[in-house]
């Protein structure tokens, strides 16, 4: 009789530690939910097509007369990305359609990020910054700043 007192209370005593068990195991948040990163921005072209890490880019949508060519992306961050080039200009002597275009090399930066507002789920680049290696063209300053269209 002793014998079957001790095992019920053993049998007793485990059902009650399996029951907190589950209780806690059950009310815990899920501990391996991987977290999920937001996708980056991206740079928004001449035709509100979005891309990342494009190798050609036309600066000048009017008429196509400058335009960055064989981008070489180095980094493609949340804040920023910064890439390698050729900056392709049209130097439009004696006009524009008589021109020639000319090439120089750049650095390619892209920074302030923001919601699109064609949607505004999706983060975009707002500036690109073009530093000259050399070369640059005439009137440019070493770095020339531009703000990329909404």
């Amino acid at each position: 009789m002793r014998g079957s007192v001790v095992g019920r209370a053993v049998t007793l005593v485990a059902g009650a530690l399996l029951t907190a068990a589950m209780t806690t195991a059950s009310a815990s948040p899920a501990a391996t939910a991987p977290k999920v990163d937001p996708p980056p921005p991206v740079l928004v072209d001449c035709q509100w097509q979005r891309d990342i890490r494009p190798v050609d880019f036309i600066l000048a949508c009017g008429d196509g007369n400058s335009r960055l060519s064989g981008l070489q992306w180095k980094h493609w961050g949340f804040d920023t990305a910064t890439a390698v080039g050729v900056n392709m200009v049209n130097d439009c002597k004696p006009y524009c359609a008589a021109g020639t275009f000319r090439y120089y090399q750049v650095t390619v930066r892209l920074d302030r990020p923001q919601a699109w507002k064609k949607d505004p789920g999706v983060q975009h680049f707002t500036r690109m910054s073009l530093t000259y290696a050399g070369a640059r063209p005439e009137g440019f300053q070493p770095v020339m700043t531009y703000p990329l269209w909404d």
